[in-house]
């Protein structure tokens, strides 16, 4: 039979005089977590009533439920905030020695659990902490201009001027030596700092001002290090790094005191033909949308396969192209997106115009750093599953049909301008080869017009449309019917057009059986109950495809609200437009 020691608990000795004492309340808990730590021991158990911490007190919320996991400084608030499930001074050797405190079978504390930064159990249990930090800044001549301390007293935050932060952590740290050694802890967020204050009486009388701050801050992504309150709540006062600083003072002045206009920043990626017509469009839009709108449209960077340019202050729209001609900023999809985020700029909007996997790449960085994401580029949507998932957990959007509690059951879709066009205009006298070149020069097809007559493009658009519709869809899942043979896929875009005329007669012979039947060619991406597949159809003039014209493109949606009537939505579907 194995030895077992049992040690009594809550008594012990006092160090001054010899004399017995004891530990105090929770003294049994902390007598074992002094064991735990010196012995060092594989885990600390304290047997008690309760299974662990509860997400509240169960006498008042019924629903309450044991919290599986957390971290030695989130126990420690919790105790220190009337949890009764360990006296807090147990934690503190546990923490030390990073010994875990199981509980129902589960390790609920633990240093497994903590978050990316360790902010330490600060000085819990030490009493006069505060009297000390500013007796110790005032015998050195040193202002402090915030305080913020947190109510179970495991941090105390103070702000100084950046020319006193040095001496001010030698004067806290010789202070405080004797608990240092103890494991109590100083720490610094010095240097590149800004405190920022706003006061106003007007704000005495405004009960959602703080919410208004706050909010305003977090969705453009800036960070409060520390933040204070006067009792009158006519001032309030934070602090954020210098990096946010502009961005700060931007868009709390947009957002409290600027009543004249709203300001969009802009980064565009792809000034070819639709990049360019875009930035055309938005140069011949500002002055009526900041006369009628109250809308500054800003384009602060635009990047090409070669250069990029960025200006704080906005792009001339004019002679953008000329800049961009003599950048020495080598541009990749990198250093644009650093570019972006060093900029820090509010309310910014990065466009794609591209078709580039590699630009797609950086919509990750650009949202975590709340720089919103518009993109022509069908890459990232139509990728991976997993990805899109990623990205849409990301983004804040709005599937307004299916949050009002509508369910997508079909889709049927034209959604290829450039294969709307070519079937448009084939006839007696355009052959399909002429057709598909009349396309290019248009400026409806790509430059390799096999993406679009491998459907390729359609079913990136299906896959987007269905995953939108709720669907778990891969481009693999998508049934693909071609119209035209596999061998004029192979080889470059040269061998493509010498072989093309190749199919000329054999479609005209189709063509003229479809038009003596009254029938067109369309080719339509469908999705029903999560089956998807594209493919060339004929269709009837019963068919709302039948009448598109030119690039025109239209989509039907069956829902369980609109199921007799489906859903119609019809517009242009290619060109720089």
């Amino acid at each position: 039979m194995p030895h077992v020691a049992i040690v009594p608990g809550f008594i012990a000795t006092d160090l001054a005089n010899g004399d017995a004492t004891n530990l105090g309340r929770g003294g049994s808990d902390y007598t074992a977590a002094i064991l735990a730590s010196t012995l060092k021991a594989s885990a600390l158990e304290i047997w008690t009533d309760v299974d662990g911490f509860m997400t509240a007190d169960p006498k008042v919320i019924n629903d309450a439920y044991v919290i599986e996991h957390l971290s030695y400084v989130e126990a420690m608030e919790l105790c220190n905030f009337g949890a009764k499930v360990i006296y807090p001074p147990t934690i503190f050797p546990a923490y030390h020695k990073n010994i875990p405190i199981p509980g129902d079978q589960r390790d609920f504390v633990d240093q497994r659990h903590l978050p990316d930064h360790d902010p330490g159990l600060g000085m819990v249990g030490v009493i006069g902490v505060n009297y000390r930090i500013f007796k110790t800044l005032a015998k050195s001549g040193i202002s402090v201009f915030l305080v913020s301390q947190a109510a179970s007293e495991n941090t105390t935050s103070i702000g100084v001027r950046n020319d006193d932060a040095d001496l001010a952590m030698e004067v806290l740290t010789e202070e405080f030596a004797q608990e240092s050694r103890w494991g109590k802890s100083i720490r610094s967020k010095k240097n590149r700092i800004s405190p920022r204050s706003r006061s106003s009486a007007k704000y005495e009388t405004h009960a959602g001002y703080r919410r208004k701050l706050f909010g305003t801050l977090g969705r453009s992504g800036i960070n409060v290090i520390a933040c204070a309150q006067g009792a009158s709540e006519t001032n309030i006062s934070f602090v954020v790094s210098l990096d946010s600083l502009r961005k700060t003072l931007n868009v709390l002045h947009d957002s409290f005191f600027l009543s004249d206009y709203q300001v969009l920043n802009i980064f565009i990626a792809g000034v070819g033909l639709i990049g360019s017509n875009l930035l055309e469009q938005i140069r011949l839009q500002q002055a009526k949308l900041m006369k009628e709108n109250s809308l500054q449209i800003r384009v602060v960077g635009a990047t090409h396969s070669k250069r990029y340019i960025v200006d704080r202050d906005g792009l001339d729209l004019k002679t953008y192209r000329d800049e961009l001609r003599r950048s020495e900023n080598v541009s990749t999809p990198a250093a644009f997106r650093d570019a972006i985020l060093s900029m820090n700029i509010f309310n910014s909007v990065f466009v794609d115009c591209t078709a580039s996997a590699e630009v797609a790449d950086i919509y990750k960085d650009l949202l975590e750093h709340n720089v919103s994401v518009v993109a022509a580029n069908k890459t990232a949507a139509s990728s991976e599953y997993d990805r899109y998932h990623e990205l849409k957990s990301i983004a804040v959007n709005g599937d307004d049909l299916i949050n009002s509690g509508d369910r997508i059951l079909k889709i049927e879709a034209v959604v290829s301008g450039t294969l709307n066009y070519i079937f448009n205009e084939m006839s007696a006298t355009v052959p399909m080869s002429k057709a598909i070149k009349m396309a290019q020069e248009a400026g409806y097809a790509e430059p390799d017009p096999r993406i679009d007559l491998s459907g390729m493009d359609v079913i990136r658009k299906l896959v987007i449309l269905s995953r939108e519709a709720g669907y778990r869809v891969e481009q693999a899942d998508v049934k693909k019917h071609l119209f035209i043979p596999e061998k004029y896929f192979e080889g470059s875009v040269e061998d493509f057009w010498r072989k093309i005329p190749e199919i000329d007669a054999e479609f005209e012979q189709r063509r003229k059986k479809l038009e003596a039947s009254g029938k067109r060619w369309r080719f339509i991406a469908t999705m029903e109950n999560g089956k998807t597949e594209v493919g060339l159809r004929e269709v009837d003039s019963e068919s709302p495809f039948y009448h598109l014209a030119g690039s025109n493109n239209v989509i039907l949606l069956t829902t369980e609200r609109y199921k007799e009537y489906p859903m119609q939505i019809k517009g242009y579907g290619a060109g720089a437009e």
